[in-house]
């Protein structure tokens, strides 16, 4: 019986929407409180950190004259829980990039990316002894909080692969989401998989940033399954994809991409109260137009707090 209440409270933690993809396009999505526990109030921090560093111009790799991009993206967010299926959470993205080229120097900004508001619905969940299985679902709305000021067509782009669209922090523009994930398990093994969608509409300037698609999930198995820590190891494959922006209705050329990563992810628990994970992500397939840097690694980390 305490095992089975263990696995209960152990269900979102490896079922979490970490959905967070590019630096505007997802949200991290803490469901973990709804997964076999009552209602109540959690916070936390995810970040993620992604290296820009490859040149690729027209689909292919090119020389890179001294062109990168270091950018860091802190999602705090803070949640509540009505019950034990549904809850809402308020994520506030903090960003920082460091970037440059031979010819332009190194440069550095921050700031308040978009604030979200995002409601989080747990449609299905069977759980026992040896078989467990959670659908959720989410939905929400971005809010035009983050400065769009490198959106400006007037603005010219800093070097060959870095333009406005990768520096600025905002869009500019009210955008929904909507998600869904699946949580499987038998015994010790486990299965995930999650998706989110962002429905884009005309922002600062008239640029749209294009709707765009993440996902990740995969197979991993609990390494410790004790009554107060367990530890999971998972190999995730994630990936988002976009089109084309457009500004007042005009396809930009370098603005589209379809990236596949995979990796490790380590996660953590402690009672019911703590909850972290940790994993890094390398890119496996890349395909972009125009001249664009794209990355060549990201990490990300996150730390939830219920209370």
């Amino acid at each position: 019986m305490q095992r089975f209440i263990v696995v209960s409270c152990l269900l979102g933690l490896v079922s979490t929407n970490r959905v967070m993809a590019c630096d505007l396009c997802a949200v991290y999505a803490a469901t973990e409180a709804q997964g076999g526990g009552d209602g109540g109030l959690y916070s936390g921090i995810a970040e993620q950190f992604t290296y820009y560093n490859t040149l690729r111009s027209g689909g292919h790799t090119v020389a890179n004259d001294g062109e990168y991009i270091d950018s860091l993206v802190s999602q705090v967010f803070v949640g509540y829980n009505v019950n034990d299926r549904f809850g809402v959470q308020l994520n506030l993205p903090v960003i920082y990039r460091a970037y440059g080229s031979s010819a332009g120097g190194n440069h550095g900004e921050g700031g308040i990316g978009e604030l979200s508001l995002i409601g989080n619905y747990l449609v299905y969940q069977k759980v026992g002894e040896d078989f467990t299985f959670n659908w959720t679902a989410l939905g929400g709305i971005k809010f035009p909080t983050g400065s769009a000021e490198h959106l400006n067509p007037n603005e010219p782009d800093f070097s060959t692969g870095i333009g406005g669209h990768d520096l600025t922090m905002g869009s500019g523009s009210y955008d929904g989401l909507i998600g869904t994930g699946v949580f499987a398990r038998w015994k010790r093994l486990f299965l995930t998989a999650n998706m989110q969608y962002t429905i884009r509409s005309a922002g600062a300037f008239d640029y749209q940033i294009a709707n765009d698609l993440s996902w990740n999930g995969g197979p991993g198995a609990y390494l410790v399954l004790g009554h107060q820590y367990t530890l999971a190891g998972q190999f995730v494959v994630s990936g988002e994809t976009k089109g084309r922006d457009t500004v007042r209705g005009v396809p930009t050329g370098d603005t589209a991409e379809t990236i596949v990563y995979v990796g490790p992810q380590i996660n953590f628990s402690w009672s019911s109260r703590l909850s972290a994970q940790a994993g890094a992500d390398l890119p496996v397939s890349i395909h972009s137009t125009g001249d664009q840097l794209v990355p060549n690694y990201r990490t990300h980390t996150a730390l939830t707090w219920r209370f």
